[in-house]
């Protein structure tokens, strides 16, 4: 079968102008999801129907536009409606297009910035704001190398896997093509946050080839 690579549409509507980012804001809004996850070198499209999501929307946009993706731990359901736990690593993105829908809804595009640390959750909002440290992903120019092997490994174990899969478009770079297949692959939600907790591009790769040679998997 083939991967359903994410669309990202170019909305009709408002426009957002991605802000000069330098450094992660100390409180972020985050919103928790079961199953999604974004990762530090991709761009997600997400649809906004809460309306305490629909106030973080409007508020980010008013503001820096940052927003972080987080991930419901195990048992939430029972909590959906207030603050469930979460894993305290997640991944910060800019809003960089956006449209409001005559309900209220929002479509958005979230362009990934860097990862982060939750310290702690600020409650004086309908949505959740947290106190965050940056985890920044760094990537040494010596190992530039074993990053490009790394990709052509992780593509052969994909279409070992999956034949016939479509791989992501060949001009992406190294860490955008390791970071779109994280995210294709069908796994658990626990072992796609842990590949959002390794530390860089490389150990992603190299988590992500071993759990595709450790065993077959029927769907994709």
């Amino acid at each position: 079968m083939l991967f359903a690579f994410l669309f990202i549409p170019a909305f009709g509507a408002a426009q957002s102008a991605s802000p000069v980012w330098t450094s992660l804001p100390a409180t972020i809004p985050i919103f928790p999801l079961p199953d999604v996850t974004l990762f530090p070198s991709s761009t997600q499209p997400f649809h906004i129907f809460e309306a305490r999501y629909r106030a973080m929307v409007a508020d980010a946009l008013a503001g820096d536009g940052i927003i972080g993706m987080v991930t419901l731990q195990p048992g939430f359901e029972a909590e959906y409606e207030g603050r469930p736990p979460v894993y305290a690593v997640g991944c910060a993105g800019v809003i960089v297009s956006s449209e409001q829908l005559p309900d209220g809804r929002y479509n958005i595009v979230l362009r990934a910035l860097s990862k982060f640390r939750i310290l702690s959750e600020d409650e004086s909002r309908s949505y959740r704001l947290a106190d965050v440290e940056e985890v920044p992903e760094t990537l040494a120019e010596s190992d530039r190398e074993l990053l490009a092997q790394r990709r052509r490994q992780l593509e052969e174990a994909v279409l070992s896997a999956f034949p016939g899969a479509q791989l992501p478009p060949s001009d992406r770079s190294d860490e955008q093509l390791i970071d779109a297949l994280s995210l294709a692959v069908p796994l658990d939600p626990a072992e796609r946050q842990g590949l959002l907790e390794a530390d860089g591009a490389l150990e992603r790769a190299a988590s992500l080839i071993r759990r595709l040679r450790g065993g077959s998997r029927s769907t994709i």
